[in-house]
């Protein structure tokens, strides 16, 4: 071979698939709906008020994005009113969450994780990436573990040149 020095992708041929939870963040914009803004004081609800200033809302400013429907303050809100707030959203929104920004961008991607077919990872060595440019949730990482685990030869958390191991098939006889 004359001196020449083949390098071997191990990682590549070793048959691990590698999956980013980024891949599953929610891809439409999310926009906060937060029922404070239509409290007198920052602390009551004025049923009248409240409707004369749902009917006087641009809902297009919600157009196609995820709602996180919320109430910033400590105040106690009518059941009344998250509904018709949400009615009022309902026929622009994507969708609506109650809850944070976070809470609905939490919500979003267990959804988008769970559209994963298991039986594509059937008998599959696989790596969940470990660090990204995303924020990801611990309830992700949960929720992939518990789709993956009775499919997959084995988990593994990190990356595939560096893996922690989470779950391996115990051995056939």
């Amino acid at each position: 071979m004359s001196g020449e020095q083949i390098f071997k992708n191990k990682v590549a041929e070793s048959g691990i698939l590698s999956l980013n939870l980024e891949d599953f963040y929610p891809k439409t914009d999310i926009a906060v709906f937060d029922m404070k803004d239509y409290l007198f004081m920052g602390l009551i609800l004025k049923e009248k008020n409240f409707r004369e200033a749902l009917k006087q809302l641009d809902i297009n400013i919600y157009r196609d994005k995820i709602v996180a429907l919320t109430c910033s303050t400590d105040a106690v809100i009518p059941m009344w009113a998250y509904m018709l707030a949400a009615s009022t959203l309902q026929p622009v929104a994507s969708e609506i969450i109650f809850g944070s920004e976070q809470t609905a961008i939490q919500l979003q991607l267990l959804k988008n994780i769970n559209t994963i077919q298991p039986d594509e990872y059937k008998d599959k060595r696989i790596v969940i990436k470990g660090c990204g440019e995303l924020p990801i949730p611990e309830a992700a990482y949960i929720e992939i573990t518990k789709i993956l685990r009775p499919v997959a030869k084995s988990i593994m958390y990190g990356e595939p040149c560096s893996t922690v191991p989470v779950y391996k098939q115990p051995m056939q006889r």
